[in-house]
């Protein structure tokens, strides 16, 4: 039999605690600049980038390189 893949996948309560430190974080710097709703939003922008990020990490895609791939050519 195979094993279903149901539960809690590995790896992302290191990322929820992450996301959660983001966004303290951006209370505080928001606290800082005056506006708590504006660290929201650098906390909110920051989180998606930490997003990309880790699941490109946790892909195991980080540094491989494909010569036949160098960005745009014309």
């Amino acid at each position: 039999m195979t094993n279903s893949r149901t539960g809690w996948p590995r790896g992302r309560t290191m990322w929820i605690l992450g996301t959660l430190a983001l966004f303290a974080a951006g209370v505080i710097v928001g606290i800082a600049l005056g506006s708590v709703w504006i660290g929201l939003l650098l906390a909110l922008i920051v989180s998606i980038g930490w997003l990309i990020a880790y699941e490109s990490w946790r892909g195991r895609n980080v540094g491989i390189y494909d010569r036949d791939d160098d960005g745009a050519q014309l």
